[in-house]
């Protein structure tokens, strides 16, 4: 994505400065977090420490665990994103 703006503190009306970012998600899935003793009214998870899928991608068992077997939306969800800026200064 690039972003052109008017610089606000030049006096002359052909300053322009440049910004670039670019964005990148890493997404994990981690521990299950499902109640097996829901209907019981207790609490009991399965220990599962990550979510491995069960398929190739594209299929319905990617989105099982094959650990666990339970659907992914039962695994942590955690999102690593890193963005970058590179800003060039107004030509003057």
């Amino acid at each position: 994505m690039v972003i052109k703006q008017r610089s606000k503190y030049s006096n002359t009306s052909s300053s322009w400065t440049t910004t670039t970012s670019s964005a990148t998600s890493n997404v994990r899935y981690l521990e299950c977090q499902k109640n097996h003793a829901a209907n019981i009214g207790g609490y009991a998870v399965d220990g599962c420490r990550e979510f491995m899928p069960a398929g190739e991608e594209g299929t319905i068992n990617a989105l099982r665990c094959a650990a666990c077997y339970c659907h992914r939306n039962f695994h942590r969800k955690q999102v690593d994103t890193e963005v970058v800026c590179e800003y060039s200064p107004p030509n003057v």
